[in-house]
């Protein structure tokens, strides 16, 4: 059964949904830009079945707060705060795109509070990636503000996140969208290479591939979860 709750971290109120045993090992989903926690609600129910999922609309996304400040650090502090707020000590860490940025960025910065992380479809850290462009299609739920905002971070990421990729000690599964996908596959297998600990598959169904393919990626996320 799915609950939305919200929780405030410094000066932001997040939204979130919840599935699962209360008392479960606890797995935080991060959506991709555009996106909102509805974006996982058929994995979010899948890994339900395992574990104390927790969905988060990241700021300026769904029913959080819009601020009007949008850098990636401050998404990744957002969700650091969030784990606080809740009493979760270390979790496993799912990321969509610019989600998966939030959260390879906590990975790095603070490795005692992630077990597991998971990467779908994630803008490696190297500078001229193209901007994502797949926008999920419906009734806008996203301050615009916060696009030009992700997009000049994804074309120009700060040369650290990509330097302190190989601090990252949680296992890492990162999963490929194909050639489907806008984004340059080759250039996530670069990425995968540079994390000590990671193993990269394709799962086909272009850049929504946790909508397009739910079930699947519930499975791998599963199986690595419990492997």
């Amino acid at each position: 059964m799915e609950d939305q709750s919200v929780v405030d971290v410094g000066d932001v109120r997040l939204a979130y949904r919840t599935w699962g045993d209360p008392f479960g090992s606890p797995v935080v989903l991060l959506h991709g830009l555009g996106g909102s926690s509805l974006s996982w609600e058929a994995v979010g129910a899948l890994l339900g079945e395992e574990w104390r999922v927790y969905a988060i609309d990241l700021r300026g996304h769904g029913e959080s707060d819009w601020p009007d400040e949008y850098a990636f650090e401050q998404m990744r502090d957002d969700v650091l705060e969030f784990l606080d707020a809740c009493e979760l000590d270390r979790v496993g860490l799912v990321g969509h795109s610019m989600g998966g940025v939030a959260a390879y960025l906590l990975a790095e910065e603070h490795a005692d509070r992630v077990e597991r992380l998971v990467l779908i479809e994630t803008p490696p850290p190297f500078p001229g990636q193209p901007a994502d462009d797949s926008i999920p299609p419906g009734p806008v739920d996203y301050d615009e503000n916060v696009l030009a905002a992700v997009r000049a971070q994804i074309a120009e990421p700060d040369p650290h996140w990509e330097e302190e990729l190989g601090q990252i000690v949680a296992p890492t599964l990162m999963i490929a969208g194909g050639p489907e996908s806008s984004m340059p596959q080759g250039r996530l297998a670069d990425m995968a290479s540079l994390i000590p600990d990671c193993r990269l598959i394709t799962l086909g169904g272009g850049h929504q591939v946790h909508k397009k393919h739910a079930d699947q990626v519930a499975q791998q996320i599963t199986e690595f979860f419990t492997s």
